[in-house]
């Protein structure tokens, strides 16, 4: 039971630490969402986080949600993941790499990159500053296509 504390307490210590790198001030709220996004490598929507986080903390409103990943996404602390037009989802992990949506089960997946495909944060290119870069792919992830899905020639 001991491990168990020790890892969580360790968790949530990363949680903040991070807060923190970002230049955010840790609230309780702050460190719940972002320790939930650090342990949670799913890629959660916010509603998915509210509906996870509401259960243990019934105070937490969907707005602070909302407002709390877009803080984490100004900030660094978070990537927000555009590559479905239906929902905006979030990632602890904002080194470069790319991200791969199952078009069968909706899945998010994390891809490194070839290293021709990435480069240093904050290039000029044609006279321009890029401060962001995206990488997303879309198609029918290794599970489907293990389960044999129906149409592998989903668009």
């Amino acid at each position: 039971m001991k491990k168990d504390q020790s890892k969580r307490l360790q968790q949530q210590i990363d949680a903040i630490n991070s807060l923190v790198l970002h230049q955010i001030k840790p609230s309780m709220q702050r460190i719940a969402i972002m320790d939930y996004l650090i342990t949670h490598r799913t890629h959660p929507s916010a509603d998915e986080i509210y509906e996870k986080l509401s259960i243990g903390m019934p105070t937490l409103s969907k707005t602070t949600v909302y407002n709390t990943l877009k803080l984490f996404a100004s900030n660094g602390a978070a990537q927000m993941i555009t590559i479905d037009e239906h929902q905006v989802n979030f990632d602890a992990d904002t080194s470069t790499h790319a991200h791969f949506l199952c078009k069968q089960c909706g899945k998010i997946y994390d891809l490194s990159l070839p290293e021709l495909a990435t480069m240093p944060d904050m290039q000029k290119i044609e006279g321009h500053l890029v401060k962001e870069i995206s990488y997303f792919y879309k198609g029918i992830c290794k599970d489907c296509l293990a389960k044999g899905t129906k149409d592998s020639n989903t668009n």
